[in-house]
């Protein structure tokens, strides 16, 4: 028996339908690439967001193609991602820090047909265009006062000057929800990128996850800066669910330093805000040369990588911000754990409830996660056994967009391999200890880079640190610790990284090697990249090799 429900697809133009009748007033500020601040309102948003959506289809963007975005977080972009999507086609967010090869690969494999850019791409896209032939036309984001030297793109059309002429009224069309709404690839750290193509249903179901309380618990009382760049998953969703609350929206711009991000937290009395690690290090060492206080700013989410305990303290205990670690992947829209406190936790003292916010959180609704053995039987949920970590959820993608061959990641049916190790506790919170092709195997055990990392990152002295395991003839790899110092740390030297370790770790994990370097490299996405480390330190030899122990 069906029930007698009204049929009502759930698509992102929903969201900005939403947002703009009963949040119309509610302020959305950029700071734009150009340089000042621009504010205007909801309401405005999804007006010129169906002025673009009527000039795509005069352009004859036509539902499933895909349209390609490099672009900052923007009053603009936030215009495209609705405009894009909300006639059906998909918007391709493009991450502009790929290598050029990879920028190429992920234009033609997704089949762009046209882009729309910031003007600070203009010269990466016109070495891009020659090798992107199906490209037909680059849209800039711009009005004519502040439009560049175009002469050398391919049908440029200036944003301001397309939408001009549109009507603000338009009837956003309707069409099954299971159709394609965003197309994201991989930062491609291991062979070509690889593109997650998500649905405007299970965008929608994401977005209201993310509002929920013991997620990231948006409302409309919140003034929201996403930091994370919108071309990279989305924003990590925040700017659908900002729409979906009526938030106020706060947008960085193109400008992510210390100064920049801590100017408009406060300015704009910022209460939630998401980044990487790298961001926030930046903010604190920048709100510590000015004595900078954050009394607005409610609650952080830091995800990507892993947060340093060290980082959440001082957010927590020196400027009373609330640290939510989080965890999730391109392919899972991204979220996929958020760390909130259940009502046991609510007695901890400050050291245990420390503790338990190093995990990567627990499980959302809409996601269920076991970890398995090398030989994929399942583990227990008991926090001790450790294991590969699989997901499945309707968020998730079911495979990657446009491949020959069914990805090994998918290989069990119904269920993604993310590569992680964890363990998992019975409350559901998941303890990550590594990637499966970044632990470190010392004889016939495994060394967590990531626990030796965070161990690291205590000491006041260290402002960034990676571990990687380096041949060992006796013990088949051993740790090789690489440290970046503070500024007033440069007298910091092996010995004293040793002895601040020791008590901290397992003595058997205690690097055979301590090297300090100016800085560590990061992926497209500002994680950090091993892959590039080791290729960096491929010719080091430990010293307990050399002196055979």
């Amino acid at each position: 028996m069906l029930a007698k429900m009204m049929d009502r697809p759930l698509l992102i133009s929903s969201l900005i339908a939403h947002a703009g009748k009963w949040h119309g007033d509610q302020e959305i500020v950029t700071k734009t690439v150009e340089g000042p601040i621009h504010r205007y309102t909801w309401s405005e948003a999804e007006k010129r967001a169906k002025k673009f959506a009527q000039a795509l289809l005069k352009l004859g963007v036509k539902q499933g193609d895909r349209v390609g975005t490099l672009a900052w977080n923007t009053y603009r972009h936030v215009e495209a991602y609705y405009g894009i999507s909300g006639i059906g086609a998909v918007t391709h967010t493009i991450n502009p820090r790929l290598f050029p090869e990879q920028l190429e690969y992920v234009v033609n494999h997704a089949d762009d047909q046209f882009l729309v850019i910031d003007t600070t791409f203009v010269g990466l896209v016109e070495a891009l265009l020659p090798k992107a032939p199906n490209v037909k036309g680059v849209i800039v984001l711009a009005d004519k006062a502040n439009m560049p030297d175009v002469s050398q793109l391919r049908n440029p059309i200036c944003y301001e000057d397309l939408i001009a002429s549109e009507r603000d009224e338009f009837a956003w069309p309707q069409f099954d929800d299971n159709s394609a709404a965003a197309l994201c690839y991989t930062s491609g750290t291991t062979g070509n990128p690889k593109g997650a193509l998500y649905a405007h249903k299970s965008t929608i179901i994401h977005a209201l996850a993310q509002i929920a309380p013991d997620c990231m618990g948006l409302s409309s009382r919140d003034t929201v800066m996403p930091v994370v760049p919108m071309f990279h998953v989305n924003a990590w969703g925040t700017p659908y669910a900002a729409a979906a609350t009526g938030c106020k929206l706060v947008l960085p711009g193109r400008h992510l330093d210390g100064r920049s991000i801590y100017d408009l937290l406060t300015s704009e009395k910022v209460s939630f805000t998401a980044a990487v690690p790298t961001i926030w290090m930046m903010l604190l060492a920048h709100m510590q040369e000015i004595d900078g206080n954050l009394n607005d700013l409610e609650r952080v989410v830091i995800g990507g990588s892993a947060c340093p305990r060290a980082m959440m303290e001082t957010f927590q205990n020196k400027y009373g911000v609330q640290v939510l670690h989080a965890w999730g992947m391109t392919e899972m829209s991204p979220l996929g754990t958020v760390n909130t406190p259940k009502m046991k936790h609510n007695g901890l003292g400050e050291v245990e409830r420390m503790d338990l916010q190093q995990s990567a959180g627990r499980v959302l609704y809409g996601v269920d996660m076991k970890i398995v053995d090398e030989d994929g039987n399942t583990l227990p949920n008991d926090g001790e056994a450790t294991g590969e970590l699989k997901v499945t959820g309707p968020w998730i993608i079911s495979d990657y967009f446009n491949l020959a061959e069914r990805a090994e990641a998918h290989a069990e049916d119904g269920w993604f391999s993310t590569g992680d190790v964890c363990a998992i506790d019975p409350d559901g919170y998941i303890w990550i200890t590594d990637r499966l092709k970044d632990v470190i195997k010392s004889g016939g055990e495994w060394i967590s880079s990531i626990d030796l990392e965070n161990a690291a990152v205590g000491h006041p002295k260290v402002a960034e640190a990676a571990a990687i395991g380096m041949p060992h003839p006796k013990w088949d790899e051993r740790p090789l610790l690489v440290v970046v110092k503070t500024q007033g740390g440069q007298d910091l030297d092996k010995q004293q990284m040793l002895d601040f370790l020791e008590g901290k770790i397992a003595k058997w994990w205690t690097p055979d090697d301590v090297v300090f370097v100016d800085e560590l490299p990061h992926t497209a996405t500002g994680k950090l990249s091993k892959l590039q480390l080791r290729e960096r330190f491929k010719d080091h030899v430990l010293p307990t090799v050399t002196a055979g122990g």
